[in-house]
């Protein structure tokens, strides 16, 4: 008789696209998917320190990522190696799709942060949405972001994503 051991957690390879080609690839730990919103988690998968100046994302820190297939964002909640929070990074993006083990979603430029204690949330990145021309070639598609971006930034600055995490 052999025993068997459960299965190990689902990994997933999360996409981000950016002008139709991939900015970044990592894998991801599956920790739920109720077939609207996936939450995944993972490293910080960049090597060095990334200092924004609000916020330094560094080896050690780990991201609970949350996606949604009918909403225009993602929220990323942000931990330090000791499990500290250090906030949350909202990627504006075009809802995500599931495919095989491949989680795609396309960035659309803007983002959102919002610190720990509440104190600091700030729109980032407005210039590179302007210029990327999505307003003029997509104009449904920048309507939808822009909103998305006001939904977030509104949730942020009342008290937060714990409504929208639950």
């Amino acid at each position: 008789m052999s025993v068997n051991s459960p299965d190990p957690t689902p990994q997933l390879d999360v996409v981000l696209l950016k002008a139709g080609r991939t900015k970044i690839r990592y894998a991801a730990e599956l920790l739920f998917d109720d077939g609207v919103r996936l939450a995944v988690r993972a490293p910080w998968s960049g090597a060095d320190v990334r200092d924004f100046g609000f916020v330094r994302f560094e080896p050690g820190d780990v991201f609970t990522e949350y996606y949604w297939r009918d909403r225009w964002y993602a929220v990323k909640e942000v931990r330090d190696g000791a499990g500290e929070l250090k906030g949350w990074y909202c990627d504006i993006t075009r809802p995500a799709a599931l495919s095989g083990t491949e989680l795609v979603v396309e960035d659309l430029d803007l983002d959102l942060w919002r610190s720990a204690d509440g104190t600091d949330v700030r729109r980032l990145d407005e210039d590179e949405f302007a210029e990327s021309g999505l307003a003029e070639s997509d104009p449904m598609a920048a309507a939808a972001a822009v909103a998305a971006l006001d939904e977030l930034e509104g949730l942020a600055r009342e008290g937060g994503f714990d409504a929208l995490l639950a």
